[in-house]
């Protein structure tokens, strides 16, 4: 399986606009990040985790231009606006494409995409999507590849991870149930979301992302989902363990 993060950034990407900051200021193609989602890939099938509003750009950029499903976090903006954008990938197939995620996350894109989802007079240059409600802890097959939608809060909110096989993909995480750690445990590749260093409401920061990699004990884990507060990339990079990678936009992984 292969691993590809599109993007790396929080709602706002980096660099923010307007800022001056030596993160925004940076020259390093590491320290610019679209807004977060990844690619799985496997056995010449693809799915994408969350569709945000720099999905088009991410498509171009690593030349997809066909995907088998879309596994989605939950309903925030940085997360789903770019669901207009699978048009293209759906008229080189006429194929509905596959989407996942909790009944309310599904609802909530119905709302604000209504004219992909209605099915009286259907605007002609829509895309087709075939809505999979799933909830933590059912598992559910993509072709071959298993998948299990994990618990995990987004502050308050219940928001869904996902593992698949051995590796597993958390962003927005901000506390971890007992049972998904434990569904965690010993995994051979986590991707999970580090903020930056100060204390986040919504969010882990550096150290908690760190403090919860100790528990789980990954083999290898790799942060995503960072702001421009995090610092330097490459500065940042140096000061982890030997097992946790600070991730980047373009960064490729295999299980």
């Amino acid at each position: 399986m292969k691993i590809t993060l599109i993007g790396t950034g929080t709602s706002q990407g980096v660099p923010v606009i307007g800022c001056k900051c030596k993160v925004c200021q940076s020259d390093s193609p590491k320290d610019k990040r679209l807004r977060t989602s990844a690619v799985i890939e496997w056995n010449n099938h693809r799915l994408v985790i969350d569709t945000g509003p720099d999905f088009r750009t991410q498509m171009l950029r690593q030349k997809i231009d066909n995907i088998d499903a879309i596994l989605y976090t939950h309903e925030h903006a940085d997360h789903t606006t770019g669901l207009d954008d699978i048009r293209p990938l759906y008229f080189k197939t006429g194929v509905p494409i596959p989407i996942y995620g909790l009944s309310r996350t599904l609802n909530d894109l119905k709302i604000r995409f209504n004219y992909i989802f209605t099915r009286e007079n259907r605007y002609p240059g829509a895309p087709e999507v075939l809505c999979n409600p799933v909830n933590p802890g059912q598992q559910f097959q993509i072709n071959d590849l298993n998948i299990i939608p994990l618990d995990i809060l987004h502050g308050d909110l219940p928001i869904l991870g996902y593992k698949l096989d051995n590796f597993a993909y958390l962003t927005d995480v901000k506390k971890i149930p007992t049972n998904t750690i434990k569904e965690l445990k010993n995994i051979d590749l986590m991707i999970i979301n580090a903020l930056h260093q100060r204390p986040h409401k919504m969010h882990l920061n550096l150290q908690e992302a760190l403090e919860l990699i100790e528990i789980i004990q990954p083999k290898r884990a790799v942060l995503t989902h960072i702001s421009h507060h995090m610092g330097i990339h490459e500065e940042i990079s140096k000061k982890l363990p030997n097992n946790v990678f600070l991730g980047f936009d373009g960064m490729k992984l295999n299980v």
